[in-house]
């Protein structure tokens, strides 16, 4: 019997995320992705001065590393990256379901990003995640940053150590998040409530953060779905936030006292 398109589209997709891979550069990414016991790792080339630089970390995760020229760096990434002679090839990180990860702290913090793709953006707002503490970060599937280079670069180790999930529907892990008890906040310039007058009496509360992405914003079922729409407290006048200073921010002024 012939299998339903559906069912042959899932299973293709299922063998397209298994054979998977990322190519990490850079010393302090690579580093971190070595020392990482979590991470699968698969082919790692340096150059001579950046293999003595991760000596202690390539003894510890057990790998071969193969040598490079520095004048011919031979690594499969885009040739403007700034590599530093470094690049490790691996399997993106499992971090497993959203209540694994949003479950379990006393008063947790999880931010959403709604179209936020761009891997820069993506790498800043985790290194602030991981500084003040949230329980994971939460994208989607499509219209996301996934796992690359560029991304673990600029989020500067925290990708090895602060979970980042991406789910098929936001709209639906918003609900599951409120189904857990959090209270989710969606941030909108033109919201009438700052985040900490939201808050004032709430701080005891698990809270999600969304954020949408520079320009659109959050999409209208967004908007729609969370509990209340808030904003930074500004001068006004200046325009807006970048999206992952807006992150921290959020980040710091939903703090619990």
């Amino acid at each position: 019997m012939k299998k339903p398109k559906w069912v042959v589209e899932k299973e293709q997709a299922r063998k397209a995320t298994a054979a998977e891979t990322v190519w990490l550069f850079g010393l302090h990414a690579v580093r971190d992705a070595l020392m990482n016991p979590k991470r699968q790792k698969l082919r790692l080339i340096v150059t001579r001065n950046a293999g003595d630089k991760l000596a202690e970390a390539i003894e510890i995760a057990g790998i071969a590393p193969e040598m490079a020229d520095p004048r011919k760096f031979t690594a499969p990434i885009d040739p403007g990256s700034v590599h530093q002679g470094a690049a490790l090839e691996v399997k993106p990180l499992n971090w497993g379901g959203l209540a694994e990860n949003c479950i379990g702290q006393e008063i947790p913090r999880v931010l959403l990003l709604d179209r936020v793709t761009d891997p820069h953006n993506v790498g800043a707002i985790l290194r602030s995640a991981e500084v003040f503490g949230a329980s994971a970060v939460i994208g989607t599937r499509h219209h996301s940053a996934p796992e690359t280079g560029a991304l673990a670069k600029t989020a500067s180790g925290a990708l090895e150590r602060q979970p980042y999930l991406r789910v098929r529907n936001l709209a639906d892990t918003i609900i599951e998040l409120q189904n857990m008890g959090y209270l989710v906040l969606g941030l909108d310039g033109e919201a009438d409530e700052t985040i900490e007058a939201t808050l004032s009496d709430k701080r005891d509360r698990p809270v999600a953060l969304v954020l949408g992405a520079e320009g659109p914003g959050l999409r209208q079922k967004t908007k729609e779905t969370v509990d209340q729409l808030v904003k930074i407290d500004a001068a006004g006048g200046f325009g807006s936030l970048n999206v992952s200073n807006a992150a921290a921010i959020a980040l710091y002024a939903s703090q619990p006292r």
